[in-house]
């Protein structure tokens, strides 16, 4: 049988590429006969930059500043055609805060080292400027953004003849309470009263962009993405795309999934939001009636009518087969590789069928 590993990073306790070896590792033990191919996959969130290094090469460092006072190396990628790809949370991530997130972090982190990964891509000749957007710990708009490329009327200057690229699956707006602070302020150690804060922090940036661009972004799709930081590249001139499709193209995901007889993806909380343009929807998408999908995620949510309707044959967590959801974060390669294995031992090649 032929198997495509395609998972998309676990939260932070495993990069898709890590996800990807710590599957056919338990798959293969127990089918060595199967042809597996690995294929790491990104919504444009956390491992981003690492997928696309994996296939195109191009790897850059920079030290940047981090969402706090301290600086850190951030990857990024620039291709021979002049693209470059950057990743928010090589810069701002929650996981570079230093500890669990806190209503102070919440008001501090911002997103200045991004703005410098930008600059870095620009210096470098850079064309075309890729942004994953996910897995942020700020909830600035993307204000630090564009103060590290020297304000809005420098940054617009700086991006003139940029095809800039907005790559991000989360669809939410700006503002209101599908917005940003309210959606994705709580994950980032926000409560409400500092929720309502960053709301309003938000909506004064948000005039000042519209002010200074002529592009009111509040409501678009995505400009909520990374804390916001999707209003200000689209205020820039950016335009969106979908962060599983720039991965998908660059890593030929379609021809992958054409060739395979099942395809295992998963990913830190399988849940309804997988279904809407993540990394896992896309998969189902592609492999239509042709090839059997099998999710082993870190924990999942939805029901089983909820899985045959997205076209997914079948899914399994890591919390359940470790006993805890604490062990399955803990200890993550070794008991996804255990998951995989044990349902490798069990598969039938007739699901799906």
């Amino acid at each position: 049988m032929r198997v495509l590993i395609a998972p998309d990073c676990f939260g932070d306790s495993l990069t898709a590429v890590e996800a990807a070896q710590a599957i056919a590792r338990g798959w293969t033990s127990a089918r060595a006969a199967d042809e597996v191919t690995l294929a790491p996959q990104s919504d444009g969130g956390p491992g981003f930059v690492d997928v696309l290094a994996s296939r195109l090469g191009g790897r850059r460092t920079a030290r940047v500043s981090g969402p706090l006072a301290d600086e850190v190396t951030a990857d990024w990628v620039l291709d021979e055609s002049g693209t470059a790809y950057v990743e928010c949370a090589q810069a701002c991530g929650l996981a570079l805060l230093g500890g669990p997130p806190t209503t102070k972090t919440a008001l501090d982190a911002h997103s200045g080292g991004v703005g410098q990964l930008v600059a870095a891509a620009l210096d470098a000749g850079a064309t075309r400027i890729v942004v994953g957007l996910g897995g942020s710990g700020c909830t600035d708009g993307g204000r630090g953004l564009v103060d590290a490329l020297g304000g809005l009327s420098a940054a617009r200057k700086r991006l003139v003849g940029i095809d800039l690229v907005v790559a991000s699956d989360v669809e939410h707006p700006l503002l209101g309470p599908m917005g940003a602070a309210a959606v994705f302020g709580p994950q980032k150690g926000a409560d409400a009263a500092t929720v309502d804060v960053l709301e309003r922090r938000l909506a004064a940036w948000a005039a000042e962009l519209t002010a200074a661009t002529g592009r009111d972004v509040t409501s678009e799709p995505g400009a909520g993405a990374a804390g916001g930081i999707g209003a200000a590249l689209l205020a820039l001139g950016g335009r969106r795309e979908s962060g599983a499709a720039v991965i998908a193209e660059f890593t030929g995901l379609a021809d992958d999934v054409s060739a395979a007889d099942l395809v295992i993806t998963g990913e830190g909380r399988f849940d309804d939001q997988s279904l809407h343009g993540k990394v896992i929807s896309a998969l189902t998408g592609l492999a239509g009636d042709d090839a059997a999908v099998l999710v082993l995620a870190g924990q999942i949510t939805l029901s089983d009518d909820d899985l045959a309707a997205a076209g997914v044959s079948a899914a399994y967590a890591i919390a359940d087969y470790a006993g805890s959801v604490q062990l399955a974060i803990d200890d993550a390669a070794n008991q996804l590789t255990g998951l995989s294995r044990r349902t490798a031992a069990e598969w039938d090649a007739t699901v799906g069928e």
